[in-house]
């Protein structure tokens, strides 16, 4: 996989597909994943797409800086917005899942010129609720104290619906092990998550087609937040995904890949 160095740091990406006349696309992934959660979108639209997939920093092959504040979503859309300008891509269809939708709203916002299509899959506009908040920062601190395995349990549980866990164990397995990330971007994912500034008064003048997918059982970004969120977005789109979580794109590849190619198709 290649790498590009994005300020000061090294960054890990996948650059698939020729493109096949359809507008590239930019995949985000969730927190604590990496890129590799992409593999079954990569697979269904690679002959279609050019897919431009990082590991955002902290996460997979990229660059594990300890320094706390150097982990923010404003960094993360600026480090994206630089690896697209090395590949000299100037407009992208940006599909963030979880925080990578946290990203693709920050990009929007710093980036504008380089959204011409947005998808927002098991996401929201508003920051954390107190109590959330509080148990990102315990996850911090047991990640300092254990390392990642101490949380990693209960991100499975909390993260991929109960149909997945009981009759899909293959998902199960390949989401810890997409979970197994350096520490630090452990703990520089949830500042991020933590510090990250409310939307929900921007969603009104989000001004590029946009679809809003959700996992029918997805507990942190449950479908009445997806549906209020479309709700605000002019002209966006809106999709429940059966027997799925917060993981949607791995759950019920199939289903999430047809409302994705199906969308972009219509660009």
């Amino acid at each position: 996989m290649p790498t590009a160095g994005i300020a000061g740091m090294t960054m890990n990406y996948v650059d698939a597909g020729a493109g096949g006349g359809g507008p590239p696309v930019l995949l985000l992934h969730a927190f604590p994943l990496h890129s590799g959660m992409w593999q079954p979108q990569l697979d269904a639209l690679r002959g279609r797409h050019r897919l431009i997939v990082p590991d955002l920093k902290g996460f997979g092959a990229s660059d594990a800086p300890d320094d706390e504040s150097a982990y923010s979503m404003a960094n993360y859309a600026d480090e994206v917005a630089a690896l697209l300008a090395a590949l000299e891509v100037e407009e992208v269809v940006v599909v963030g899942l979880s925080m990578g939708g946290y990203v693709a709203f920050s990009l929007l916002d710093r980036h504008r010129p380089l959204v011409t299509a947005l998808v927002l899959a098991d996401t929201r506009a508003g920051r954390d609720s107190e109590e959330v908040l509080e148990r990102r920062k315990a996850q911090q601190q047991r990640v300092r104290e254990q390392g990642t395995m101490a949380v990693i349990d209960t991100l499975v549980d909390t993260l991929l619906s109960e149909h997945t866990q009981e009759l899909r164990p293959e998902v199960v397995v390949e989401a810890r092990r997409l979970m197994d990330n350096p520490p630090a971007g452990f703990v520089g994912g949830l500042e991020a998550m933590k510090t990250r500034p409310d939307v929900t008064t921007r969603l009104g003048s989000i001004d590029v087609p946009t679809l809003v997918l959700v996992g029918d059982h997805d507990e942190p970004s449950p479908p009445e937040v997806a549906r209020a969120m479309h709700e605000q977005i002019p002209g966006s789109r809106f999709a429940v995904l059966p027997n799925a979580g917060h993981l949607t794109n791995l759950e019920v590849p199939d289903a999430f890949n047809q409302a994705l190619g199906d969308f972009v198709s219509d660009l």
